[in-house]
């Protein structure tokens, strides 16, 4: 079976684990909330389909170890979603190095409406085997207003890049900035 991991799987991104265990992956999810995590393995028909973990991305030693985990348990990880507030680069770097010794593995990084995808890219050193793609969320535009994205055109859009696999996708849009809601 694949074996997918998304981090932040329980809030915006709740759609994306619920849509790859349709594609027919294992997905392991990293979440804050015990609640959320429940509430997600609900959703599916076999929970067993979920691995949920509770670990802080920021914690350097205790995160390989749970990366480490969930490989041994449920093979080899062939895609990540990562929505990482910064500082990112170390867990990015994380992940590359813990799934280095396994097949190739799709790596698809959520940034925020401000965050700079070339400053990221560039900054980013990553094993060979793992492909780096940015999903950036923006807004949307409602005539002469403007509003944040769902959760639902959040996950959809990450689903949408992963499904065409482009190595850079806007979610919404970035411009006009004198548009963008506050």
């Amino acid at each position: 079976m694949k074996h997918a991991l998304v981090i932040g799987g329980t809030g915006m991104l709740t759609a994306v684990p619920l849509w790859l265990v349709k594609e027919g992956y294992h997905v392991s999810v990293i979440g804050r909330s015990e609640e959320r995590m429940a509430q997600l393995r609900s959703r599916v028909q076999d929970s067993t389909c979920i691995t949920p973990l509770s670990v802080d991305y920021r914690q350097g030693d205790l995160f390989s170890e749970q990366i480490r985990f969930i490989v041994d348990k449920n093979g080899p990880l062939e895609l990540v979603v990562a929505w990482i507030h910064s500082p990112f680069k170390n867990v990015m770097e994380t992940i590359a190095r813990e799934v280095a010794n396994h097949k190739p593995c799709l790596l698809f990084h959520a940034l925020g409406s401000r965050a700079n995808p070339e400053e990221i890219r560039a900054g980013l050193k990553l094993t060979e085997n793992c492909r780096y793609r940015q999903v950036q969320l923006g807004f949307k535009l409602d005539g002469e207003t403007s509003r944040w994205l769902t959760h639902e055109e959040i996950s959809n859009g990450v689903i949408e890049a992963i499904k065409r696999d482009k190595q850079y996708h806007v979610v919404g849009v970035l411009e006009p900035d004198s548009k963008r809601p506050w």
